[in-house]
């Protein structure tokens, strides 16, 4: 089984420093690692939404250093297109969580979307599940 990875996932493992060779912090690197040797994917969405993060880095220096991240990232993990199938689970999700009262943004869904089309969990960060779990059948893993 794999894995659909959150933009909230990789944004925690960036932001959580290396503790020590015991790897008791899931950091960035300790968290490529994990999602190479599993079947992990990267939607589209949230290789867009880590290309934002370089065009709103307060300095090159910084927007360099999230590029060359991302570039890391993708040659590690493939990227999965926004795609028929994956907008027909998308159209589903919508119209129940619109009916519902309780949409998700359309990223997320779209996330969410390419979960339930690769019948894989999506994992989000500390604090990223809360909308993932009123998706109907998407199975939310968390850091």
């Amino acid at each position: 089984m794999g894995v659909v990875v959150y933009t909230s996932a990789l944004v925690a493992a960036v932001r959580r420093r290396e503790t020590d060779a015991s790897g008791t912090s899931l950091t960035w690197n300790s968290l490529l690692g994990r999602l190479t040797n599993e079947s992990a994917v990267l939607p589209a969405a949230v290789y867009a939404e880590l290309l934002v993060g370089t065009h709103l880095a307060g300095n090159e220096a910084q927007a360099a250093a999230r590029r060359t991240r991302i570039d890391a990232l993708v040659a590690r993990i493939p990227l999965i297109d926004f795609n028929v199938s994956i907008a027909r689970h998308w159209a589903r999700a919508f119209a129940k969580l619109r009916r519902s009262g309780e949409p998700i943004p359309a990223n997320s869904l779209a996330v969410a979307a390419t979960a339930l089309h690769l019948d894989f969990p999506v994992l989000v960060g500390p604090f990223g599940a809360a909308h993932f779990r009123r998706v109907a059948g998407l199975v939310v893993e968390q850091l």
